[in-house]
């Protein structure tokens, strides 16, 4: 994995369920992203698709490692999210990752991240 290389904002307020799609390619590369609200990385993947190269915003590090999912260059993935602009360029933001007979979910479907319950209900 690469080292963090920017910072991101919160996930959840630039879903936009109007905008969700699916899309599949091949990973080219994992990327660790220093979060503004501390206390860890968020992961995202950089995708080739037949049609462009997209960044992929996934989830905190932390979730993705308790859900005992991984990703890794070379890997093809299908992604089903919200298709947005950040930082001027499009990305998606990921509800649901599919590598293999794996299915990763990481928001349901209003786009609320499945994480932010987890760290309600423990507090």
């Amino acid at each position: 994995m690469q080292q963090p290389v920017e910072t991101y904002g919160r996930g959840s307020r630039i879903y936009d369920r109007a905008s969700l799609e699916e899309i599949d390619g091949e990973v080219l590369s994992v990327n660790k992203i220093n979060s503004r609200r501390g206390g860890g990385y968020g992961m995202h993947l950089l995708l080739k698709t037949a049609e462009e190269t997209v960044e992929v915003h996934l989830g905190p590090e932390w979730y993705l490692e308790e859900q005992d999912f991984s990703v890794e260059p070379g890997d093809r993935v299908e992604i089903k999210g919200s298709r947005i602009t950040f930082s001027g360029m499009p990305a998606i933001v990921a509800a649901e990752v599919k590598q293999a007979d794996r299915v990763l979910t990481l928001r349901d479907t209003n786009g609320i991240p499945l994480w932010s319950r987890r760290q309600q209900q423990s507090n």
